[in-house]
């Protein structure tokens, strides 16, 4: 079980959740990527462009001064910290993955 564990005064243990969620962070502004319009026009600011050869599920951006490929679900909501971390590898010191 994760989390914390509290032990009641009559001996009865629970779990209390800590996991805090996640979100993407631009460092050089110190804004909280809440949508991917500002995704996007920050990745372009980078040279990243839309590619539209792909999974019509995914919004997905190539540079094309490298092989990397970021791919995200088209549902927003589904943009979980494994997508996060993804970004951040593939632009260092620009992204940074936050507790919220």
């Amino acid at each position: 079980m994760s989390g914390v564990w509290v032990f009641n005064p009559n001996g009865v243990i629970t779990t209390q959740n800590t996991s805090k969620r996640k979100v993407l962070v631009h460092l050089p502004t110190d804004q909280v990527i809440s949508s991917y319009s500002s995704l996007e026009q920050i990745l372009r600011e980078l040279g990243w462009e839309r590619y539209y050869g792909g999974d019509p599920d995914l919004f997905q951006f190539h540079k094309q001064s490298s092989i990397d490929l970021i791919s995200l679900p088209r549902d927003f909501s589904k943009f979980t910290s494994v997508y996060m971390y993804d970004i951040v590898i593939k632009n260092p010191n620009v992204f940074h993955v936050r507790n919220m």
